[in-house]
């Protein structure tokens, strides 16, 4: 019986996130956190943003109940139109309000440190 594994999602911020990014390709699945700005019930198409940048979110595949202005972290599959517009296919949903963004940057950060120094020493 074949099984197909299912990605876990990389950590990506929102700024980060650019057509030049490795991880702006069609289909890499992603973790990504921010604030809804925009829902609309009847496509279920969310919008939300961190700093500067924004990101629509496919939700049709959730059963969360989504607030305007709340922090939400969703992982799912990033698929890129023609024009270069990205939009986040959402499997995965929840809200994160009691989150620390600043604090959850700085740990994404030492994590990313941490596998380059791992990955440095493997190649040493």
């Amino acid at each position: 019986m074949a099984t197909s594994a299912v990605s876990f999602g990389a950590l990506v911020t929102l700024e980060e996130l650019v057509p030049s990014s490795s991880q702006f390709t069609q289909g890499a699945s992603l973790r990504v956190t921010g604030k809804l700005q925009e829902y609309d019930i009847e496509t279920a198409i969310a919008s939300i943003v961190e700093g500067n940048a924004s990101l629509k979110i496919d939700t049709q595949h959730l059963k969360v109940n989504l607030r305007i202005g709340s922090l939400y972290q969703f992982i799912g599959e990033l698929l890129i139109d023609p024009s270069n517009q990205a939009i986040l296919r959402a499997r995965v949903g929840r809200n994160v309000d009691g989150m620390d963004l600043n604090l959850y940057h700085q740990s994404l950060q030492l994590l990313r440190d941490f596998q380059a120094e791992q990955m440095n020493s493997t190649t040493s």
